[in-house]
């Protein structure tokens, strides 16, 4: 979960991450959000271990 910026040091060569990023982002809304995972907080739920079994 790396912001666009960042990919360039994942995939080593700017170019080959400007056009893979190009191909991702084509015709498509990005929406950036602010705060807690959803399925992280699912994920740490599920092996909390629940006293009440």
């Amino acid at each position: 979960n790396l912001p666009f910026d960042e990919w360039t040091q994942t995939f080593g060569s700017e170019r080959l991450t400007g056009a893979l990023l190009y191909r991702l982002t084509h015709h498509v809304s990005i929406l950036e959000m602010n705060g807690d995972s959803y399925r992280l907080a699912q994920s740490r739920a599920r092996k909390t271990p629940n006293p009440h079994q």
